[in-house]
């Protein structure tokens, strides 16, 4: 058992950046001018450990971006993209779910998650997160964005509400 455990025990709804957290937050142009990203193939496992666990999740990113768009239909993830008030999304949905923000777990790893971070009880970020919002976190991941992050965080909320 460790000191976070209580926390991801009580974990009920989890919401994610995108990039930053799915990605290492590095984008790649081709000559068309079409953007290509890179993920981490271990972080759908992990999100159908939140399935078996039945923590709802959400991905909310400020970007509209088609790749965005497809990376979360193959990872059978619920998306809001173009989003410039993360915590209005974040409070509607755990609203609508008749979850607590203390329920409730946000990971992002810049600047534009501060108030999300803040609000939520279980406020996490990738290793690489920027300076200024790593304060904010109550757990930092050991894995970077883009690095298995994500399924880092599922395997603990699995392995807390698994036993």
């Amino acid at each position: 058992m460790t000191e976070l455990d209580p926390l991801l025990e009580r974990v009920r709804v989890a919401i994610f950046d995108f990039d930053g957290v799915f990605t290492d937050n590095r984008v790649w142009v081709n000559e068309h001018g079409e953007e290509l990203l890179a993920f981490s193939r271990s972080d759908g496992l992990g999100l159908r450990r939140l399935d078996e666990v039945g923590v709802e999740y959400l991905i909310v990113s400020m970007e509209q971006n088609p790749i965005v768009g497809a990376r979360a239909q193959k990872l059978m993830v619920n998306c809001e993209q173009g989003v410039g008030d993360k915590l209005a999304v974040v409070r509607e949905r755990t609203e609508r779910l008749g979850v607590s923000l203390e329920q409730t777990a946000f990971v992002g790893n810049d600047v534009n998650d501060t108030e999300c971070l803040r609000a939520v009880g279980l406020p996490v970020v990738p290793a690489d997160a920027w300076p200024e919002v790593k304060p904010l976190a109550r757990w930092v991941l050991s894995r970077a964005g883009g690095d298995g992050c994500v399924r880092e965080f599922c395997d603990a909320v699995w392995q807390a509400q698994h036993r």
